[in-house]
């Protein structure tokens, strides 16, 4: 089995045809690195909702 380049330096990167790793990093052309988290943040439920409003 042929080491995959793109080893972010374990030696157990899984890396899939669209260059995702089972530890969740990804190849960006150039190294591995986790995607930046661009979600908006969550926000508290509305206390007027729900049976008791």
């Amino acid at each position: 089995m042929d080491v995959d380049g793109r080893c972010c330096g374990t030696g157990t990167c899984l890396i899939n045809a669209e260059g995702v790793c089972w530890c969740g990093q990804k190849w960006d052309g150039e190294k591995m690195c986790f995607a930046s988290v661009e979600a908006e943040p969550a926000t508290a439920p509305d206390k007027a909702e729900g049976p008791d409003a």
